[in-house]
């Protein structure tokens, strides 16, 4: 189905989202049609925010809004769909168009396969009657779908519309890039190199990936890496549970842009904290890179004063490899913790590849690992 299509059936004029990648040509009609318009288009920190966000748009306007998502994001919209949206509390109807990784029978990453079995049961749950859109799925059939939601939506009730891999075709074509001139694989390599032997918690997407290729070209184990395959915006959490546990040994974490937004809280709780041995370094690209590039705010959020205000002794902002080196080394000597923001740029090479261990080998080599290190 041609994605303008989709578009003009549903008949919304206010989207927000989190990008995904099976939603790219949504992603990038909206882009293309509205680019970032607070009228008619945000992208959103995280799911659960877009979910309030589109309930504040139909408070203020009487209309229907749409919040589009990774079929991942539906943990974050469980709490403002079942106390806020729900017709037995203020009965706020949203049309929702997620993505479905992970659709059985379809081979996905491991992050997304029992994401794919539930997705449709989260969804019955909740209480959000949905329509699964796929390759061979007709206009007719979708504005039939249409016609029929109007009726839930008119009762308060929310609905969903499903899209399976490669079901929305005819995207406009969008260039994401910003001025940047660091690329995040040859930082990875850089941190790589500073952290030595020190364990690192990295996040979710193509910084992973490029970790473990770096571990891989440079002929190292694996096992000094948790590779964050899903639960975007955590790896902070994950890295600080092991700091605390592991007083006498350094952790790094390394963290995205789109990450640190999706759970900013987690900064605070960092900064409360103050774990002496953790340097927590988020490479800026401004964008959600591993889902097609679509923006985030960080590229105008300060980061830096955020940390400061959070609690953490130590933040810089870099922007060349030279100021990179010289950050690392200082968070390394200083022994409290650190932030380290890196402005980054928009790519990445394209025969980058995925791990070739599995998530559980990757938590067992790990805790191995943290088992020789002192307590």
């Amino acid at each position: 189905m041609k994605v303008q299509t989709l578009v003009e059936i549903i008949g919304s004029d206010f989207y927000t989202g989190v990008p995904d990648s099976q939603l790219k040509a949504l992603c990038n009609y909206l882009m293309d049609t509205y680019g970032i318009d607070p009228h008619h288009h945000i992208i959103a920190a995280n799911e659960g925010n877009c979910t309030a966000l589109a309930a504040g748009y139909h408070l203020a306007t009487g209309n229907v809004p749409v919040v589009y998502m990774q079929n991942s994001g539906e943990g974050n919209i469980i709490n403002p769909v079942a106390s806020l949206l729900n017709d037995k509390v203020y009965a706020i109807p949203i049309v929702f168009i997620i993505g479905w990784r992970g659709e059985p029978g379809v081979h996905d990453e491991p992050q997304h396969i029992y994401q794919g079995e539930v997705t449709i049961k989260l969804l019955d749950d909740m209480g959000i009657e949905s329509f699964v859109i796929g390759k061979d799925t007709t206009d007719e059939d979708a504005k039939a779908a249409m016609e029929h939601f109007r009726d839930v939506l008119a009762d308060g009730k929310d609905v969903a519309f499903v899209i399976r891999k490669g079901a929305l075709t005819d995207a406009p074509k969008v260039e994401y890039r910003n001025d940047n001139t660091m690329v995040r694989e040859e930082i990875i390599q850089h941190i790589v190199k500073a952290s030595g032997e020190d364990p690192i918690v990295s996040t979710t997407g193509k910084a992973s990936r490029e970790l473990f290729e770096t571990r891989v070209a440079n002929g190292q184990s694996h096992k000094y890496d948790f590779l964050t395959v899903g639960s975007m915006g955590h790896s902070s959490s994950i890295a600080l549970g092991v700091a605390i546990n592991k007083p006498d040994t350094r952790i790094w974490c390394v963290d995205g842009d789109g990450a640190v937004l999706m759970h900013m809280g987690s900064m605070a709780v960092l900064g409360a904290n103050k774990p002496k041995n953790l340097i927590h370094i988020v490479i800026n690209n401004g964008a959600h890179e591993t889902v097609g590039g679509m923006p985030t705010v960080a590229a105008s959020v300060d980061l830096v004063q955020i940390a400061i205000a959070c609690g953490y002794p130590n933040a810089v902002s870099v922007d060349t490899f030279e100021a990179l080196d010289v950050a690392l080394e200082a968070a390394k000597n200083r022994n409290e913790l650190s932030m380290i923001e890196v402005k980054c740029s928009i790519g990445a090479r394209a025969d980058l590849g995925r791990p070739t261990t599995t998530a559980l080998e990757n938590k067992r080599n790990f805790m191995e690992y943290l088992k020789t290190l002192t307590v």
